[in-house]
């Protein structure tokens, strides 16, 4: 059937000149553009609402009485990382598609990181399949930070053209402010490019304020997802900037963001939901786009406000709005069907008028995509595997180190200064003041570089935790007390081909392997949520008070994020947008 075959259907089917595939009948239905709720019936066919009058009289293939629940648009995840779940695509849908997220935009900057245009192409080969929709925010920057990192990849602007102009490609993915205020002509083109065809650009405005942020809008960003404070909303909204409101394993930023709106009484047309990097297990325990919508309403905002946030905000928003975030004749026929606006807790969940989800389980699995070998053997190590590789070498009996000190629950950082003891020529970890190696071992197979420095606030007494996740170069990470237990931890993941690792005294203690590559499982949900925790309780065991650890661990690596960064090339200030040294002086 052609397109204007499949269209007259549809209005054939709108006029009951055919039948309907499907009713859901007796609804109070969230009407999100006038800010209300309606009596309705839901009328379907061919994947899209025919009708949503009261009442409706017509032939239908299926009647789903829903008996008075609230019917609401399918959430919609603004800005996520598949990767960042741990989970494949296909996995992730079990997880939450019965909270009632129906369409995510994804970056798969991750994976292209590591395997470029090819590997992005196999990772998304089974999305026509999926329960959920899955649209494209073009990767806008592999690698990072050219010149500060070894990453696996690199897709130049024909490569981000090629995919500007994929059918599921509805922006182009987050770009830094360093790619804008130094004006890297590359990025800007992107830029371009994706405006030219009509698709915002997404941006990635950490930290900005006054003339940068104002060259920043100037340049075509068209939103922010790194707010942590409610006048960096502010800020971002005044100068015609979108926010996506996140809250992810280790960004906690909802709560600070909405009790600011709330108190402000703030128009939030212009805000939306996000995840960006969620753990299986957090989502499992918390939820997903309906946690940021419970939690909203739970903190004040008006739950019309939060579920327009969770919806028809962010499909205004990506130019989205003719086909989802809200339940009106010619919209994709993706409902949610809850029993209060207060509590949306999800009882049934359509998609394309197909019952996807009852219950909070799937109404039927989703076959696993057959991946290529070659994505499952990306770690290739050269260095790390032995205890001298570690070594931090300095003259004298005390050493002034550079250090990042985390801060728990975000993803920025401090770039902090520490003295640590020097024995037999080498620089100590000093666990009593909180001061532990840190190191970045290159994983493709490329350079076989790696540098050492020193991180704060992971409250290790003994051993060492390590993981091939490292936003954006996805080197090896590892921090730790012992050498030795940090090279275990680098051949464990050369061997499982990625994961997350915890050891000590000379023995794995814990291992989660995610060599999908080097960043996914292929496991069900279950079980990778089942080993994520089994590996977190064992970084708390040596001493780590972090609830995301090996999130938090792989953020450290950012050369986007203030203050600083780590890479296999060295420590990188990210305000000067250079390495700089760790050592500073000895005495």
């Amino acid at each position: 059937m052609d397109r204007f075959e499949r269209l007259r259907a549809r209005i054939e089917a709108a006029l009951g000149r055919r039948p309907l595939d499907l009713i859901i009948r007796d609804v109070r239905l969230a009407d999100v553009y006038r800010g209300r709720v309606i009596e309705a019936d839901i009328g379907v066919y061919d994947g899209v609402v025919t009708s949503i009058r009261r009442g409706l009289r017509a032939e239908a293939r299926r009647v789903h009485d829903a008996h008075g629940l609230f019917a609401l648009p399918g959430f919609i995840d603004a800005h996520v990382h598949i990767e960042s779940t741990l989970l494949t695509p296909e996995r992730l849908a079990q997880i939450i598609v019965p909270k009632g997220t129906t369409s995510l935009f994804i970056d798969p900057m991750e994976v292209a990181n590591v395997a470029g245009y090819r590997g992005v192409e196999a990772f998304l080969a089974g999305a026509d399949e999926l329960p959920y929709r899955l649209f494209v925010q073009v990767s806008s920057r592999v690698p990072t930070a050219p010149g500060l990192e070894t990453a696996g990849a690199e897709m130049g602007p024909a490569e981000v053209e090629r995919m500007l102009d994929w059918e599921r490609a509805l922006s182009l993915g987050e770009l830094d402010p360093s790619k804008v205020l130094e004006i890297s002509e590359e990025h800007l083109r992107k830029v371009l490019a994706a405006r030219a065809r009509n698709k915002p650009a997404n941006g990635h405005a950490i930290g900005l304020q006054g003339a940068e942020l104002e060259a920043y809008a100037v340049a075509g960003l068209s939103d922010d997802h790194e707010c942590v404070t409610f006048e960096q909303l502010e800020a971002r909204l005044a100068v015609g900037m979108a926010v996506m409101v996140r809250e992810g394993s280790s960004e906690r930023n909802l709560d600070t963001l909405i009790r600011g709106v709330v108190q402000a009484g703030l128009d939030t047309r212009h805000l939306m939901f996000c995840t960006d990097d969620k753990h299986p297990s957090d989502i499992s325990a918390e939820g997903h786009i309906d946690y940021n919508l419970r939690r909203a309403i739970e903190l004040g905002l008006p739950p019309m406000q939060a579920i327009q946030m969770a919806t028809i905000n962010a499909a205004l928003h990506f130019r989205m709005e003719g086909h989802i975030g809200a339940i009106a004749p010619g919209r994709l026929a993706d409902v949610v069907l809850c029993a209060a606006l207060e509590n949306p807790e999800p009882q049934a969940v359509f998609v394309g008028g197909r019952l996807v989800a009852r219950e909070g389980q799937l109404v039927s699995p989703v076959e696993p995509v057959a991946y290529p070998a070659w994505l499952k053997q990306t770690v290739r190590v050269q260095r790390g595997t032995q205890p001298e590789h570690f070594a931090f070498p300095a003259e004298g009996s005390r050493a002034t180190v550079r250090a990042i000190e985390i801060i728990p629950d975000q993803i920025t950082n401090h770039l902090r200064r520490a003295t640590l003891p020097v024995r037999d020529g080498l620089v100590q970890a000093d666990p009593a003041q909180d001061v532990l190696k840190l190191a970045a071992v290159e994983r493709h197979g490329k350079s076989g570089t790696m540098a050492v420095a020193w991180a704060k606030g992971f409250g290790l007494e003994r051993g060492a935790i390590a993981g091939s996740v490292a936003h954006d170069h996805h080197n090896i990470l590892v921090v730790g007390t012992d050498d030795a237990d940090m090279a275990l931890c680098v051949r464990a993941l050369a061997e499982s081909q990625g994961g997350f690792v915890a050891a000590a005294e000379g023995r794995v203690l814990s291992l989660l392997p995610l060599p999908l590559a080097g960043l996914m499982s292929e496991a069900p949900p279950a079980e990778v949520d089942a080993g994520l925790r089994q590996v977190r309780r064992a970084a708390a065991s040596l001493g780590c008070p972090l609830a995301a650890p090996f999130m938090t661990l792989s953020f450290i690596s950012l050369p986007s994020i203030p203050e600083a960064g780590m890479s296999d090339l060295g420590l990188i200030d990210v305000k000067s947008r250079a390495l700089v040294p760790v050592l500073e002086e000895t005495t």
